[in-house]
């Protein structure tokens, strides 16, 4: 009995961990698996993949990261993605990279990448980060200061931002934990939906009245993802 006990755990536990799993990006049954872009009117949870022996070193390289970019936007920030869109080689294997640029004062604002934690690194200036956590813990907020040479994680699908609180400009690099991480700008996609969201809903959620949220749907809601 205590053998069928353990071996009933065991298979729970490996269960578990296969539901855990899932919820990530599928791991390569190969040594990669080349996206290709040009296949219309089939959609699959991922890129389709090239003949392996048609892949050469271009599919795995990416230039110009070094490059700063413009900030001249409402935000004052940019942030330029490496993902499997600009690394087809990427495709199944689970990261990415992304640069960020930020003007004096500028700022990333809250947002969530609902397929990735993210490490960031601060290359040059000082910048206030922080996440919130979930309704379950009572959304508790964490913050730091960074400096050069300073990291900090954003666990996965939870709400954070930066903003650069240095004398001059600020740029910090990160890596995500997916091919495709994906971005969710809060205020863009509350208040700058497409449509808009009915102004009740939002009144009522926020708790002011209608046309508090009417004038800031009527906002323009800059994206600072390249």
């Amino acid at each position: 009995m205590k053998g069928d006990h353990f071996l009933i755990s065991i298979l729970a536990i490996l269960a578990f961990s296969m539901f855990l799993a899932s919820a990530y990006d599928p791991s390569p049954l190969q040594d990669f698996c080349v996206a290709i872009k040009d296949i219309k009117d089939v959609f699959v949870n991922g890129k389709f993949c090239k003949d392996p022996k048609l892949a050469n070193a271009n599919d795995f390289f990416f230039s110009g990261l070094q490059i700063a970019r413009s900030t001249q936007n409402p935000l004052g920030s940019t942030v330029t993605a490496v993902n499997v869109d600009q690394i087809a080689g990427l495709n199944t294997l689970g990261i990415s990279l992304a640069r960020m640029d930020f003007a004096r004062n500028g700022l990333n604002p809250p947002h969530t990448h609902p397929r990735a934690t993210e490490i960031l690194l601060v290359l040059e200036g000082t910048l206030y980060v922080g996440f919130v956590t979930s309704n379950a813990d009572n959304n508790r907020l964490f913050t730091k200061v960074l400096n050069k040479g300073d990291v900090f994680v954003f666990p996965v699908g939870l709400i954070h931002f930066q903003r650069n609180v240095g004398e001059g400009d600020a740029v910090d690099q990160a890596a995500l934990s997916s091919q495709n991480p994906g971005v969710i700008t809060i205020a863009n996609a509350v208040f700058g939906s497409d449509p808009p969201i009915n102004p009740e809903v939002l009144a009522k959620a926020f708790q002011v009245d209608n046309k508090a949220v009417e004038y800031l749907q009527k906002q323009f809601w800059y994206d600072n993802n390249n």
